[in-house]
Parts: C-alpha cells; structure tokens; sequence
C-alpha cells in the first residue's frame, strides 16, 4: 500500500453583497469571497491538498482563471474533477483535515452540512471530512475581516 500526504492552503479577498459560499454550501453572510470561481475557499486548500498529495500540480493548473469556462463555476464541480483524477491514477481519499480562519459569520453551525455536502462530492464518508475553525484573534487582514483563509492537509492511498 502507498500512502500519501497533501496540503493546501488559500485566501479570499471578502467583498460586501457577494454570495459566500464555504465548503459546498451558502452562507448567509454580509460579504462573500472574490474570485474567478466562485471563490470557496475551502473547497480549493482541498483540491490543492488533494492534487499535490498525488503529484498532480494544482488547481490553478487543471482550473487557470484565464479560461472563461470557470468563471464563476460552482467549485464543487472542480472537487468532483479533481477525486475523478485521484481515482484515474489509482488513489482513494483516506482523510482530509481542514482549518478555516474567519472572523465572521461564525462557521461551527455550518460544519455538519459541510461535511456531509464534500463527502457527497469525493465519495466518501463525511466522517472522513474533518473541519475546524478559528479566528485570527483581530489580527491581520483575516481578523480584519478582509479576507478569509483556509488550510487543509489529505491523506491518499493506493493499493498495489
């Protein structure tokens, strides 16, 4: 059996009256993030997370915000791309563990759809999804409110 690891990691510019969609789902909220998709930011750390642990570049590779066919996509379409690829080279997704910093809206109600809503996704179980969150304590352009950021570290395998 191999196994192997990935991390990602990402940042959202927040601008009022945007949609702010978080981990597959729409979060009532007075700013959303912006960007070429629709700027989930923690749909992309997994993507990234994903695609590095298996050696395959990063989402800005397979989804450039040069092409006019993403913009705008809804990113849960990018995540399913990206676990069919995974599968393509013989991979399963074992664990995926994610952190987003934000100081507002509060994201700890939200988790539970999140979880299930990317495991749908990737095909596996939402107990495999974890999501964690925590705020910057006021500091920089995430305690701000700027921007939001998140992390997120994969563990693939494959057999044989």
């Amino acid at each position: 059996m191999k196994i192997r690891t990935g991390f990602g990691y990402d940042v959202h510019q927040l601008q009022e009256g945007l949609p702010f969609w978080l981990g597959g789902i729409l979060v009532p909220h007075t700013h959303g993030g912006l960007g070429h998709s629709d700027a989930d930011v923690l749909i992309h750390v997994i993507c990234d997370a994903l695609l590095g642990a298996a050696n395959l570049r990063d989402i800005g590779f397979h989804f450039p915000d040069t092409d006019p066919q993403y913009k705008g996509i809804d990113s849960k379409r990018l995540l399913a791309e990206v676990a069919r690829l995974l599968r393509e080279k013989g991979y399963a997704i074992s664990n995926i563990d994610s952190t987003i910093c934000l100081e507002a809206p509060k994201v700890n109600p939200h988790i539970p759809e999140m979880q299930r809503v990317l495991a749908e996704v990737m095909g596996i179980e939402a107990d495999d999804v974890s999501i964690k969150a925590t705020t910057t304590e006021k500091l920089g352009f995430v305690g701000r409110r700027e921007g939001v950021a998140a992390y997120a570290s994969v563990l693939i395998v494959k057999n044989g």
